[in-house]
């Protein structure tokens, strides 16, 4: 069975892994007055410029992804890119 598939975010010179934690941080975020600081402090970033960078740098599609699908959407985005994979070395194999 696949993996799943890991997402880093850069933020200044860290790179934050996005797993349910995180994602569960990032809803906060959004939906409440989480500001910058707090966010930092829940992320273990050194300041809020750090969580600027990061808030950046997240993709607007996983800033909305609910912590509970992760893995299973990280899990399916592997196996697709397994699947493309393993054609393309089909079709070398025919070439």
């Amino acid at each position: 069975m696949a993996e799943e598939r890991v997402f880093k975010v850069k933020a200044g010179e860290k790179e934050i892994v996005i797993d349910e934690q995180v994602l569960a941080v990032l809803k906060r975020y959004r939906t409440t007055e989480m500001t910058l600081e707090q966010l930092a402090e829940a992320l273990g970033l050194d300041s809020w410029e750090e969580a600027y960078e990061f808030i950046k740098n997240v993709p607007a599609w996983i800033m909305n992804i609910e912590p509970s699908q992760w893995k299973t959407l990280s899990k399916m985005l592997t196996v697709k890119e397994e699947m493309v994979s393993e054609r393309d070395l089909k079709r070398r194999k025919k070439a």
